[in-house]
């Protein structure tokens, strides 16, 4: 048997967000109370929704390409100069 769980009252969601559960909500067949517990479980990682393995994150993805090689050259050797060691800074 599950422990009882407390109820949790969120304030001031954003109409986006609300409609986004509802939809998810819908599409899954779940109730609102489960599509929420379940997101919740998901985002920190707890729970019966515990992702597995390695997670894969796309919230940079946009950045990817957006250099030309000319640039990201540039920015590697300006990281190579800031990771050389200088022997005279550590006497």
């Amino acid at each position: 048997m599950q422990p009882t769980m407390k109820a949790i009252t969120i304030r001031n969601l954003p109409p986006e967000v609300a409609k986004a559960i509802r939809e998810l909500a819908r599409q899954e067949g779940l109730s609102l109370n489960r599509t929420v517990a379940r997101l919740l479980a998901r985002a920190t990682g707890h729970g019966e929704d515990k992702p597995s393995g390695r997670v894969i994150h796309h919230d940079l993805d946009r950045f990817f390409g957006v250099w030309s090689r000319e640039q990201a050259e540039e920015f590697d050797e300006a990281l190579r100069e800031q990771r050389e060691i200088e022997p005279e800074m550590w006497k």
